[in-house]
């Protein structure tokens, strides 16, 4: 089959090249994002300490509640969130409701890096027509929540390590301030699906957050440093990286908001899980999804796996988006009741 392989990646390359607002940010240690000076003068210390008591402690790291300022009108809903950055128009969170009758169950929705406020709304309305309630939320610094002149996303993804790790840990703290807002309208069935990025803020939320009875990974891997490093979509930020950091430096700064280090947080919930993983795919390297699926084995964490003969961006193609939206309905209405 390498012939497809190949036509698959040619179309990842093609999908790639097709943006041409992409920029290269500098590099920086970002510490004053985590609270620690910028001026100090050892950050590599103070990061591989910042990343050992998250990891220690991280339900307190990924801790929040519900707020009083919930604001909800014509299906948007929008709220303070529960980590505050240094950029004002990022610290209101944006979700839009897709209802579906009165049935309780309800997913949140996790678009991929540098997703527009138009991506996964079909998803959101076939989830409707399966009678599950969707809310589609932007993640930081995404859609409304960009800065003034930024184009692009960069800020969720960048050579800038501690804003890199704040942005994350805001999108798994967001999702958790959600989940409440849906239990507040009644909503007591809950599940959550996220693609790329977003499946990588999805796990790491199921892991720390009960609530949520059923989750989809759409693209999966192990640390979120690996997959920058080696992925596509993701190049122009390790071209900024790697003449500061080591690999295994960067794989430990973002362990905090890799899914990996988080798997024996699911023992238990055994059938609560789709992970969906591309053969081909040049931005979350097979390998990784592989060893992510071997760390759950591990664990005896029963789930389910679907692996399609696609890549990256080719999973919204057809037939490969078809096949993993019957797949993903299909298990969301029968694990959420």
């Amino acid at each position: 089959m390498a012939w497809l392989e190949q036509r698959i990646l040619r179309r990842e390359n093609e999908r790639w090249n097709q943006d041409d607002n992409r920029r290269t940010l500098p590099f920086e240690w970002g510490i004053e994002h985590l609270g620690a000076p910028a001026n100090d003068p050892e950050p590599r210390e103070f990061l591989f300490r910042y990343a050992s008591e998250a990891l220690a402690r991280s339900d307190d790291f990924f801790a929040t509640t519900a707020t009083d300022d919930y604001e909800f009108k014509n299906n948007l809903l929008s709220f303070p969130s529960a980590l505050r950055t240094a950029y004002a128009v990022n610290n209101t969170v944006y979700a839009r409701l897709f209802p579906a009758g009165k049935g309780k169950r309800a997913v949140i929705i996790l678009p991929q890096w540098n997703a527009d406020e138009r991506s996964h709304v079909n998803i959101c309305r076939f989830l409707n027509r399966c009678g599950v309630a969707a809310l589609r939320l932007s993640m930081p610094y995404h859609d409304r929540r960009k800065p003034d002149g930024i184009e692009r996303a960069d800020y969720m993804v960048s050579p800038n390590i501690g804003l890199t790790l704040q942005a994350s840990r805001q999108a798994v703290m967001d999702v958790k301030r959600s989940a409440r807002w849906l239990e507040q309208q009644g909503y007591t069935r809950l599940g959550i699906l996220g693609t790329s990025i977003g499946s990588a803020v999805a796990f790491i939320a199921m892991a720390h957050e009960p609530a949520f009875r059923a989750g989809v990974f759409l693209h999966v891997s192990t640390y979120f440093g690996d997959v920058v490093r080696t992925g596509l979509t993701t190049s122009l930020v390790w071209a900024s990286l790697r003449d500061h950091v080591t690999p295994e430096e960067i794989r430990r700064f973002w362990a905090p908001i890799s899914p990996f280090p988080y798997v024996h947080r699911m023992v238990g919930r055994d059938g609560q899980c789709l992970l969906i993983s591309a053969k081909y795919d040049p931005s979350f390297l097979p390998e990784f999804s592989r060893h992510l699926f071997a760390e759950l084995d591990r664990y005896q964490i029963g789930h389910q796996r679907l692996v399609l003969p696609c890549g990256h961006y080719t999973l919204a193609d057809l037939p490969f988006n078809y096949i993993a939206a019957l797949r993903f309905a299909t298990f969301l209405r029968r694990a959420l009741g």
